[in-house]
C-alpha cells in the first residue's frame, strides 16, 4: 500500500510513495553498510569538507524546502523558512566543533608506550524523526552522525517523509551517495530494522509511550539509543520581570508552530503583583494570530498537522473549565485542523493541561503568590525538558535552575535550541543528547588503543 502525503490545511494530496520493502530494503541498507565502510576511513577533516558541500544544497533549494514543509505540515512558510536557516545554523556548528569533539584523546606519556582514546563511529544510525519540526529534528542527528563516521538511514514521518527526501538529495549531491538514505517505512518494519546487526544506534523524537517502544526493542541487542520524548514546560514569571518582553516570549513560545514543539511553553505560572497585566498583554497578542493559508504572508498560525490532535485539546481546556479555569481568548475550533489561540485563566496544577503535552497553541495560567509556590508547581511534573524563569534578578534565575530537574533552564527567554549547549531531557522527557561537542559522543564509541613499542 502507497504512502499517501496529504495537506493538513484543506487535504490536498501531495505525493505518494511506496514503501521500502524486501530486496529493494535489502539493496539500501547494502548500499548503506558499503558506504560506510569506506566512509569511516575518510579523515575527519575530509568529513568536514564533503558534508559542507551538502549545506551549499539547502541553500540553494530553500525556496523548494520550506514550501514543502509548510504542504506536509501547515507551518506558515515564514517559520518554515526560518527552520531552513536553522539547519545551516546548527550544521555549520557541528562543522567547526567536530575536529576537537572527534580528535583521540592522548594520555600522559609513559614510557614504551603509546596510549590514545578514540571516538570510533557505531556503523549505520537509524533516525526515526518527527513531523513538527521536519528540518531541524533530523539535522541534529545527521550532520554529527555523518562527520563521527557513520552512515544514516532516515525514516522520516509519515507526514513529512519529502523531507526524507530532501536531505537523501542534499547529500547526493555533495558526493555522498548512500551515506544519508531515505526509507519509507511502516512501524512494524520499522521496529523490524532495529533487530538488524548493521544498525549500531537509533535516535527518535516523539511520544513517550512510542520512546518505551523502541527502547525495548532496542535493548535486546544492546545497542543505545537517543530519545527526545515530550515535555509539559513550564515558564515562571517573577514580580520583577519585564513584562512587554517576558509577555511576547512566553506567548511566542506557546503559539509558535501552532504550539507544536516539546519544548512549548504549556504552562505558566505568573506573581500574583503582575497577574492582571500579564493577562491584558497576553490576550492581546493571542487575539492577533491569523489563520489561515500557511503559504499566505499574513496567515500567522498555521493548521494542526494531526487531526485527532482538535479531540485531545479540546478535552484539555474542557478540563480546565471543569476544574474552575476559565476561558480569557480563543477555546474553539476553526474550521478543518484549525485550533484558536487560547489563554486560559486560573488553571489548577492538576489539570490536564498543566501536567501533560498539548501539542497545540494554549497558554494556561496559574497565579502564584511567591517564589516559593511557584517552584513547587514547576515541579509537580512527570517531564524534564526545559523550564524557564521571567525576571531580572541573576541570583532568582540560579536559584531556579538549582531547584528544578531539565534538560535546559532559560531566564528571559524560551523555545530555543542554541547548537552549543546540549539538547537532553530528563525523567520521562528521554535520554541522550544531540547538539553541542556532547551530540557526537552518543554517535561513536569509545576505543582504547594500548600499544607497548616492545614485548616485555
Amino acid at each position: 500500500m502507497t504512502l499517501q502525503v496529504r495537506s493538513p490545511y484543506d487535504d490536498t494530496l501531495l505525493a505518494e510513495l511506496d514503501p521500502d520493502t524486501g530486496g529493494g530494503l535489502e539493496e539500501k541498507m547494502e548500499r548503506a553498510r558499503a558506504a560506510q565502510a569506506d566512509w569511516r576511513r575518510v579523515p575527519v577533516a575530509q568529513r568536514v569538507a564533503q558534508v559542507s558541500l551538502a549545506m551549499e544544497w539547502f541553500r540553494e533549494h530553500t525556496d523548494e524546502v520550506a514550501r514543502d514543509v509548510t504542504l506536509q505540515m501547515g507551518k506558515p512558510l515564514a517559520q518554515s523558512l526560518g527552520e531552513v536557516a536553522g539547519v545551516l545554523e546548527r550544521a555549520q556548528f557541528a562543522l567547526e566543533v567536530a575536529p576537537a569533539a572527534l580528535a583521540s584523546e592522548i594520555l600522559p606519556a609513559k614510557d614504551g608506550f603509546r596510549r590514545r582514546i578514540e571516538h570510533a563511529p557505531l556503523g549505520l544510525v537509524l533516525d526515526i524523526a518527527a513531523w513538527n519540526y521536519p528540518l531541524l529534528i533530523p539535522t541534529n542527528v545527521i550532520f554529527p552522525a555523518l562527520l563521527a563516521g557513520n552512515a544514516v538511514l532516515l525514516k522520516h514521518s509519515a507526514r513529512t517523509p519529502l523531507c526524507g527526501q530532501h536531505f537523501e538529495r542534499a547529500f547526493a549531491a555533495a558526493g555522498m551517495e548512500g551515506l544519508v538514505t531515505h526509507l519509507v517505512l511502516d512501524h512494524s518494519s520499522t521496529t523490524a530494522l532495529m533487530g538488524d546487526a548493521r544498525v549500531g544506534h537509533v535516535a527518535f523524537t516523539g511520544s513517550v509511550d512510542a520512546g518505551r517502544r523502541i527502547h525495548r526493542a532496542v535493548a535486546e541487542r544492546f545497542i543505545d539509543v537517543g530519545l527526545e520524548l515530550g515535555g509539559n514546560d513550564p515558564a515562571y514569571v517573577a514580580a520583577d520581570a519585564d513584562l512587554e518582553a517576558t509577555v511576547a516570549g512566553v506567548v511566542d513560545g506557546a503559539c509558535y508552530n501552532a504550539g507544536q514543539s516539546c519544548c512549548a511553553v504549556e504552562r505558566v505560572y505568573v506573581h500574583a503583583d503582575v497577574y492582571d497585566e500579564f493577562m491584558d498583554r497576553a490576550r492581546v497578542l493571542m487575539e492577533a494570530y491569523r489563520m489561515g493559508n500557511p503559504l499566505d504572508p499574513a496567515t500567522t498560525l498555521g493548521p494542526l498537522a494531526d487531526a485527532s490532535s482538535l479531540e485531545g485539546v479540546t478535552r484539555q481546556v474542557e478540563d480546565a473549565r471543569g476544574r474552575g479555569a476559565s476561558v480569557v481568548t480563543g477555546g474553539n475550533t476553526s474550521g478543518g485542523r484549525f485550533f484558536e489561540a487560547t489563554l486560559l485563566a486560573g488553571c489548577s496544577n492538576d489539570c490536564e493541561v498543566m501536567q501533560e503535552e498539548s501539542f497545540a497553541p494554549l497558554l494556561p495560567v496559574l497565579r502564584v503568590e511567591s517564589d516559593d509556590e511557584a517552584l513547587t508547581h514547576v515541579n509537580d511534573t512527570r517531564f524534564g525538558l526545559t523550564a524557564s524563569i521571567w525576571t531580572a534578578d541573576p541570583e532568582r534565575a540560579e536559584w531556579f535552575a538549582a531547584g528544578h530537574e531539565a534538560g535546559t533552564i532559560f531566564q528571559n527567554r524560551c523555545d530555543y535550541l542554541d547548537p552549543a549547549l546540549p539538547w537532553t531531557g530528563v525523567r520521562d522527557s528521554g535520554k541522550g543528547s544531540t547538539l553541542s561537542h556532547h551530540g557526537f559522543h552518543h554517535l561513536t564509541r569509545r576505543k582504547a588503543i594500548h600499544f607497548r613499542d616492545a614485548p616485555g
